[in-house]
């Protein structure tokens, strides 16, 4: 989104795919590394996925906490130059280059994190209370939920842990407090280092002209410190369980709709302390980026609704969410906010006009686009076309959600490969960057292409596929310098034709 109504570029990278010798990418030199090729690409913004704790299947969208960060995402290179690790902590197994296997990192990199911890309370006591005492509306029950979690390896507070523990029992939990300090005290500690590595990358990407977006999921998991915190905001039976549930129904994606099984918001209560759950989560989330793009932005409009127990998304009702009330008293505070509304799917009238009434800019993503109509032609008038784009969108190539443009491309048939290549004027060989630069001419004012497309990876790099959980979804990394200046300068090139970096020619000639 460009908030100065200029044209930009950016892409989309999140960092658990930054190439690493740990396993997984993190805030480290590579993500400074990073922000340079950028820098010299033209982009100005660089898009992640949630940085929230990720709970079961690994999926960003399946926080531990919408407050909190994920841990594994701290830099064991950075805790080493800080003086927290030794050289000897940082001796590490063989991981894959390609691919995050979550369980073998946890297990190397979980004791170093709580060896820096604990070097950290001893060395910035003060500072970390200080972030203590800012972050109080959530942070202590995150960090009590985790230990609690740690007891039984399993966040499900309401069905595996004690009922007294589920229904935050005041004497049990005080109990829990004491017993277990030492243990809440080094979960704050790794929030407060994370923000600390955080801050200063976002730092060093505003004054390379980067911003960057992330991302919040618009409903809560079910076995999330939030809910365990909050369970009065959203919906439940007599007896404190679950009473509905979230999903979408049946669509391209999935022919008897997404389960997503999030339990949905109980609107009525959010709005009787005039939605400060929401407000702190968003201000929250403004400090962790400079962008936040909200994931099934029409919840707000309206949400679709299933009665819990269900076993598809495919019986479901549609309820109506105050998001109208919600955002002009978020406005009323804080401003005009930099949002982007993830508004994909079937959107009404009236989700449009709540989106642009606020002035945010809504989502186009081009492997949409190509559809056909009755007589099997390209249907040209689909708004999801780079030459149908208007101003206030941002468009991409696809998301974390789509397959790779190299993939989607070779599973279309000989005559829409035809079509395709016949739309983009091109041959096999470049129809990627042939796609990237249709987006980048296009008058979206905001283009943001994955770093997959950049690479011009097939189907092994797709990020996630919807409605599936397995060993594949979320595992993608980049290759230790794959981003090279061979890519770099065809996406400058794209940034510089397009009017999206505001650099001259003689900027680019000088990179």
């Amino acid at each position: 989104m460009n908030i100065e109504g200029k044209r930009s570029s950016g892409i989309l990278l999140h960092f658990t795919s930054l190439p690493s010798e740990y396993g997984i990418g993190d805030l480290g030199p590579e993500a400074y590394h990073t922000a340079d090729k950028m820098h010299k690409a033209g982009a100005t913004l660089w898009q992640v996925l949630p940085l929230g704790p990720t709970g079961y299947g690994n999926s960003p969208y399946a926080q531990r906490s919408a407050f909190a960060a994920n841990e594994m995402l701290i830099s064991p290179e950075m805790l080493y130059r800080d003086g927290y690790l030794t050289k000897e902590d940082l001796l590490h197994p063989e991981f894959p280059e390609a691919k995050i296997d979550f369980r073998a990192v946890e297990e190397w990199k979980i004791p170093r994190l709580r060896k820096a911890a604990e070097k950290a309370l001893k060395k910035e006591k003060e500072a970390i209370a200080a972030f203590r005492k800012k972050e109080a509306f959530w942070i202590e029950d995150y960090a009590l939920f985790m230990v609690i979690y740690d007891k039984y390896k399993d966040a499900r507070w309401h069905s595996v842990w004690t009922k007294k523990e589920g229904l935050r029992d005041r004497k049990t939990l005080a109990q829990i407090k004491k017993e277990k300090k030492d243990e809440i005290d080094i979960y704050i500690a790794l929030q407060y280092l994370f923000q600390k590595e955080l801050t200063a990358l976002k730092n060093y990407m505003n004054k390379e002209g980067i911003l960057l977006i992330g991302d919040i999921p618009i409903f809560a998991a079910a076995d999330s410190t939030d809910t365990w915190s909050h369970l009065e905001l959203f919906k439940t039976d007599a007896d404190g369980h679950y009473s509905a549930v979230s999903g979408v129904p049946p669509d391209s994606f999935s022919p008897t709709g997404q389960l997503w099984g999030n339990p949905v918001y109980d609107w009525k209560r959010h709005e009787e302390d005039d939605f400060r759950w929401w407000k702190e989560r968003i201000r929250r989330n403004l400090e962790l980026a400079d962008i936040i793009r909200i994931d099934h932005f029409r919840g707000f409009d309206a949400y679709f609704e299933i009665k819990a127990g269900a076993k598809t998304a495919e019986k479901g009702v549609w309820k109506k969410s105050p998001g109208r009330k919600f955002f002009s008293s978020l406005e009323k505070e804080m401003g005009r906010l930099p949002i982007i509304a993830e508004d994909l799917g079937w959107i009404t009238p009236s989700v449009k006009k709540l989106r642009d009434d606020f002035g945010f800019p809504g989502m186009k993503i081009t492997q949409d686009g190509f559809t056909w109509d009755k007589e099997g032609c390209l249907n040209t008038y689909d708004d999801f076309l780079p030459h149908n784009f208007t101003r206030s969108f941002v468009a991409y190539t696809g998301t974390h959600d789509n397959e790779t443009v190299r993939g989607w491309y070779e599973k279309k048939s000989d005559a829409e490969k035809h079509m395709i290549r016949e739309y983009l004027s091109s041959p096999d060989e470049e129809i990627v960057w042939a796609l990237i630069k249709a987006i980048m001419m296009s008058n979206a004012d905001t283009a943001i292409i994955p770093m997959q497309d950049i690479l011009e990876l097939g189907s092994e790099a797709r990020m996630n596929t919807p409605a599936t959980c397995n060993d594949r979804n979320w595992t993608w990394r980049m290759k230790k310098d794959a981003f090279n200046d061979y890519r770099i300068r065809r996406f400058a090139f794209l940034s510089r034709i397009s009017g999206r970096n505001g650099m001259t020619y003689e900027e680019h000639e000088r990179l």
